[in-house]
Protein backbone atom coordinates (compact mmCIF):
# COMPACT_ATOMS: atom_id res chain seq x y z
CA UNK A 1 0.00 0.00 0.00
CA UNK A 2 3.39 2.66 0.99
CA UNK A 3 4.24 1.56 -2.64
CA UNK A 4 1.13 2.57 -4.30
CA UNK A 5 1.18 5.83 -2.45
CA UNK A 6 4.51 6.42 -3.36
CA UNK A 7 3.57 5.69 -7.06
CA UNK A 8 0.31 7.95 -7.07
CA UNK A 9 2.10 10.70 -5.64
CA UNK A 10 4.88 10.70 -8.24
CA UNK A 11 2.56 10.58 -11.15
CA UNK A 12 0.78 13.48 -9.59
CA UNK A 13 4.02 15.33 -9.54
CA UNK A 14 4.84 14.57 -12.94
CA UNK A 15 1.21 15.69 -14.17
CA UNK A 16 1.71 18.74 -12.51
CA UNK A 17 -1.74 17.43 -10.35
CA UNK A 18 -4.04 19.29 -12.76
CA UNK A 19 -6.98 18.31 -14.25
CA UNK A 20 -9.28 15.16 -14.06
CA UNK A 21 -6.67 13.16 -13.61
CA UNK A 22 -4.81 14.72 -11.04
CA UNK A 23 -8.19 15.06 -9.24
CA UNK A 24 -8.10 11.51 -9.16
CA UNK A 25 -5.39 10.58 -7.84
CA UNK A 26 -5.58 12.90 -5.06
CA UNK A 27 -9.03 11.02 -3.91
CA UNK A 28 -6.94 7.87 -4.39
CA UNK A 29 -3.95 8.98 -2.40
CA UNK A 30 -5.71 11.02 0.36
CA UNK A 31 -7.31 7.35 2.13
CA UNK A 32 -3.62 5.60 1.98
CA UNK A 33 -1.54 9.02 3.18
CA UNK A 34 -4.47 9.30 6.01
CA UNK A 35 -3.62 5.50 6.92
CA UNK A 36 0.15 6.42 6.96
CA UNK A 37 0.04 9.02 8.87
CA UNK A 38 -2.21 7.58 11.27
CA UNK A 39 0.10 4.71 11.63
CA UNK A 40 3.51 7.02 11.63
CA UNK A 41 1.45 8.60 14.54
CA UNK A 42 0.51 5.56 16.45
CA UNK A 43 4.26 4.09 16.51
CA UNK A 44 5.37 7.58 17.51
CA UNK A 45 2.78 7.40 20.48
CA UNK A 46 3.40 3.30 21.20
CA UNK A 47 7.40 4.67 21.25
CA UNK A 48 6.52 7.71 23.44
CA UNK A 49 4.47 5.64 26.15
CA UNK A 50 7.20 2.66 26.10
CA UNK A 51 10.01 5.49 26.67
CA UNK A 52 7.58 7.33 29.19
CA UNK A 53 6.98 3.87 30.77
CA UNK A 54 10.74 3.10 31.20
CA UNK A 55 11.49 6.29 32.57
CA UNK A 56 8.79 5.79 35.25
CA UNK A 57 10.12 2.40 36.07
CA UNK A 58 13.33 3.85 36.48
CA UNK A 59 11.95 6.37 38.96
CA UNK A 60 10.16 3.81 41.13
CA UNK A 61 12.97 1.63 41.50
CA UNK A 62 14.57 4.90 42.55
CA UNK A 63 11.71 5.58 44.78
CA UNK A 64 11.88 1.93 46.15
CA UNK A 65 15.58 2.02 47.14
CA UNK A 66 15.05 5.35 48.50
CA UNK A 67 12.40 4.13 50.57
CA UNK A 68 14.51 0.93 51.65
CA UNK A 69 17.36 3.38 53.12
CA UNK A 70 15.02 5.54 54.71
CA UNK A 71 13.22 2.48 56.55
CA UNK A 72 16.34 1.01 57.40
CA UNK A 73 17.69 4.39 58.80
CA UNK A 74 14.71 4.68 60.73
CA UNK A 75 15.02 1.28 62.17
CA UNK A 76 18.55 2.31 62.94
CA UNK A 77 17.99 5.35 64.40
CA UNK A 78 14.75 3.50 67.13
CA UNK A 79 17.42 1.13 67.98
CA UNK A 80 19.67 3.64 68.78
CA UNK A 81 17.34 5.46 71.10
CA UNK A 82 16.06 2.53 73.20
CA UNK A 83 19.91 1.48 73.69
CA UNK A 84 20.93 5.21 74.37
CA UNK A 85 17.73 4.59 77.08
CA UNK A 86 18.52 1.47 78.39
CA UNK A 87 22.21 2.61 78.97
CA UNK A 88 21.28 5.96 80.73
CA UNK A 89 19.09 3.79 82.83
CA UNK A 90 21.98 1.56 83.33
CA UNK A 91 24.23 4.21 84.11
CA UNK A 92 21.90 6.54 86.58
CA UNK A 93 21.37 2.90 88.90
CA UNK A 94 25.53 2.72 88.94
CA UNK A 95 25.96 5.93 90.06
CA UNK A 96 23.12 5.87 93.10
CA UNK A 97 24.14 2.20 94.10
CA UNK A 98 26.28 1.99 97.04
CA UNK A 99 28.69 -0.36 96.07
CA UNK A 100 31.37 -1.67 93.34
CA UNK A 101 29.61 -2.62 90.26
CA UNK A 102 30.86 -3.67 86.29
CA UNK A 103 28.71 -2.85 83.01
CA UNK A 104 28.65 -5.41 80.79
CA UNK A 105 26.95 -6.42 77.75
CA UNK A 106 24.95 -10.18 77.11
CA UNK A 107 26.74 -11.74 74.18
CA UNK A 108 25.25 -15.31 74.14
CA UNK A 109 22.04 -16.55 75.34
CA UNK A 110 20.58 -20.32 76.13
CA UNK A 111 19.29 -21.92 73.39
CA UNK A 112 15.34 -23.93 73.97
CA UNK A 113 12.11 -22.37 74.66
CA UNK A 114 12.33 -21.05 78.34
CA UNK A 115 16.22 -19.36 78.58
CA UNK A 116 17.91 -20.03 81.97
CA UNK A 117 21.45 -18.76 81.07
CA UNK A 118 23.29 -15.84 79.74
CA UNK A 119 26.83 -14.99 78.51
CA UNK A 120 27.97 -11.67 79.23
CA UNK A 121 31.56 -9.79 78.18
CA UNK A 122 33.05 -9.40 81.45
CA UNK A 123 35.00 -12.24 83.11
CA UNK A 124 38.37 -12.97 85.36
CA UNK A 125 40.37 -10.12 84.49
CA UNK A 126 37.40 -7.76 84.91
CA UNK A 127 36.93 -8.84 88.50
CA UNK A 128 34.10 -10.93 88.04
CA UNK A 129 34.05 -14.18 90.38
CA UNK A 130 31.48 -17.13 90.87
CA UNK A 131 28.36 -16.19 93.01
CA UNK A 132 28.54 -12.45 91.69
CA UNK A 133 24.70 -10.79 91.64
CA UNK A 134 23.60 -9.41 88.35
CA UNK A 135 21.44 -6.49 88.34
CA UNK A 136 19.16 -4.28 85.39
CA UNK A 137 17.42 -1.07 86.68
CA UNK A 138 14.28 -3.55 87.09
CA UNK A 139 16.07 -6.30 89.51
CA UNK A 140 17.57 -9.09 89.97
CA UNK A 141 19.03 -11.29 87.23
CA UNK A 142 20.95 -13.54 88.56
CA UNK A 143 24.49 -15.29 89.54
CA UNK A 144 27.54 -15.81 87.92
CA UNK A 145 28.06 -19.11 87.98
CA UNK A 146 30.92 -20.06 85.26
CA UNK A 147 33.76 -17.32 84.96
CA UNK A 148 36.14 -17.09 82.34
CA UNK A 149 39.10 -14.88 81.17
CA UNK A 150 36.65 -12.58 79.24
CA UNK A 151 33.19 -13.82 79.67
CA UNK A 152 30.89 -15.40 82.22
CA UNK A 153 27.95 -17.25 82.06
CA UNK A 154 24.82 -16.16 84.90
CA UNK A 155 22.42 -18.55 85.84
CA UNK A 156 19.22 -16.78 85.26
CA UNK A 157 16.44 -16.99 88.59
CA UNK A 158 14.22 -19.09 86.49
CA UNK A 159 16.64 -21.89 86.06
CA UNK A 160 14.88 -24.67 88.82
CA UNK A 161 18.66 -24.94 90.09
CA UNK A 162 18.23 -21.48 91.35
CA UNK A 163 17.23 -20.40 94.89
CA UNK A 164 17.47 -16.73 96.70
CA UNK A 165 16.40 -15.83 100.02
CA UNK A 166 13.83 -13.35 99.60
CA UNK A 167 10.89 -11.57 101.94
CA UNK A 168 7.07 -9.60 100.92
CA UNK A 169 8.53 -6.09 101.03
CA UNK A 170 5.08 -4.98 102.28
CA UNK A 171 4.62 -8.10 105.03
CA UNK A 172 7.88 -9.09 105.80
CA UNK A 173 6.97 -12.58 105.41
CA UNK A 174 10.20 -14.57 104.50
CA UNK A 175 10.78 -17.50 102.08
CA UNK A 176 13.40 -18.53 99.13
CA UNK A 177 12.42 -18.00 95.80
CA UNK A 178 13.02 -21.04 92.88
CA UNK A 179 12.92 -21.22 89.75
CA UNK A 180 10.36 -22.71 88.01
CA UNK A 181 10.53 -25.42 85.00
CA UNK A 182 7.71 -23.65 83.36
CA UNK A 183 9.78 -20.03 83.64
CA UNK A 184 8.16 -18.60 86.06
CA UNK A 185 8.91 -18.22 89.81
CA UNK A 186 8.08 -19.65 93.19
CA UNK A 187 8.25 -17.98 96.27
CA UNK A 188 8.55 -20.69 99.02
CA UNK A 189 7.30 -19.83 102.60
CA UNK A 190 6.17 -20.68 105.99
CA UNK A 191 2.33 -21.48 106.26
CA UNK A 192 1.87 -19.77 109.50
CA UNK A 193 3.95 -16.50 108.56
CA UNK A 194 2.00 -16.18 105.46
CA UNK A 195 -1.67 -15.65 105.88
CA UNK A 196 -1.66 -11.85 104.59
CA UNK A 197 0.25 -12.75 101.40
CA UNK A 198 -1.98 -11.35 98.48
CA UNK A 199 -1.44 -11.21 94.98
CA UNK A 200 0.10 -7.79 93.92
CA UNK A 201 3.02 -8.02 96.59
CA UNK A 202 6.21 -7.69 95.65
CA UNK A 203 8.94 -10.02 96.66
CA UNK A 204 12.46 -8.57 97.30
CA UNK A 205 15.81 -10.24 98.23
CA UNK A 206 16.21 -10.59 102.25
CA UNK A 207 19.94 -9.59 102.34
CA UNK A 208 20.91 -12.66 104.61
CA UNK A 209 24.07 -13.72 103.95
CA UNK A 210 26.91 -11.72 101.89
CA UNK A 211 25.57 -12.81 97.65
CA UNK A 212 22.64 -10.42 97.30
CA UNK A 213 22.29 -7.10 98.55
CA UNK A 214 19.03 -6.26 100.55
CA UNK A 215 16.23 -5.43 98.79
CA UNK A 216 16.48 -5.97 94.82
CA UNK A 217 12.81 -6.66 93.50
CA UNK A 218 12.69 -10.23 92.42
CA UNK A 219 9.13 -10.63 91.30
CA UNK A 220 5.31 -9.71 91.92
CA UNK A 221 2.69 -12.40 93.43
CA UNK A 222 0.58 -13.95 91.15
CA UNK A 223 -1.22 -16.31 92.72
CA UNK A 224 -1.09 -18.24 96.07
CA UNK A 225 -1.07 -22.04 96.01
CA UNK A 226 -2.53 -22.87 98.88
CA UNK A 227 -1.65 -25.99 100.04
CA UNK A 228 -4.16 -26.93 103.22
CA UNK A 229 -2.28 -27.79 106.20
CA UNK A 230 0.60 -28.39 104.51
CA UNK A 231 3.78 -27.11 106.93
CA UNK A 232 4.76 -24.73 103.16
CA UNK A 233 2.69 -22.63 100.73
CA UNK A 234 4.08 -20.99 97.76
CA UNK A 235 3.12 -18.36 95.56
CA UNK A 236 3.75 -17.71 91.94
CA UNK A 237 5.95 -14.97 91.37
CA UNK A 238 6.26 -12.97 87.44
CA UNK A 239 9.58 -11.83 87.64
CA UNK A 240 10.59 -8.07 88.01
CA UNK A 241 12.79 -8.71 84.71
CA UNK A 242 12.25 -9.89 81.58
CA UNK A 243 14.65 -11.81 80.58
CA UNK A 244 14.64 -12.10 77.17
CA UNK A 245 15.01 -9.04 76.92
CA UNK A 246 18.14 -8.72 78.97
CA UNK A 247 20.66 -7.03 76.65
CA UNK A 248 23.16 -4.65 79.18
CA UNK A 249 23.93 -5.87 82.53
CA UNK A 250 25.73 -4.77 85.87
CA UNK A 251 27.67 -7.21 87.87
CA UNK A 252 27.76 -6.44 91.70
CA UNK A 253 31.63 -6.61 92.57
CA UNK A 254 30.91 -4.59 96.06
CA UNK A 255 28.65 -5.14 99.10
CA UNK A 256 26.60 -3.21 101.06
CA UNK A 257 24.29 -3.66 104.51
CA UNK A 258 21.99 -0.88 103.43
CA UNK A 259 19.08 -2.31 101.56
CA UNK A 260 18.77 -0.90 98.03
CA UNK A 261 15.02 -1.06 97.40
CA UNK A 262 14.43 2.71 97.18
CA UNK A 263 16.45 2.32 93.78
CA UNK A 264 14.16 0.26 92.17
CA UNK A 265 10.86 0.44 90.17
CA UNK A 266 8.17 -0.63 93.25
CA UNK A 267 4.63 0.33 91.76
CA UNK A 268 2.74 -2.61 90.79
Amino acid sequence: MLLVSLLLLTVQTRGGGTGRAGELVAIAVTPVQSLIVRVHRGALGFWANYVDWKSVRRENDVLRGENEQLRVQALQAGETREENARLRRLLVLRDRLPLATVAGEVIGREAGGWVRSLTVNRGRGDGIAQQTPVIVPDGLVGRVVQVHRGAAVVQLLNDPASTVGAVVQRTRTAGLVEGDAGGALRFKFMARDGASVAPGDLVVTSGLGTLFPKGLPVGRVVKIEDKGSALFHFAVLAPAVDFSRVEEVLLVTGQTTQDVAALFPSDG
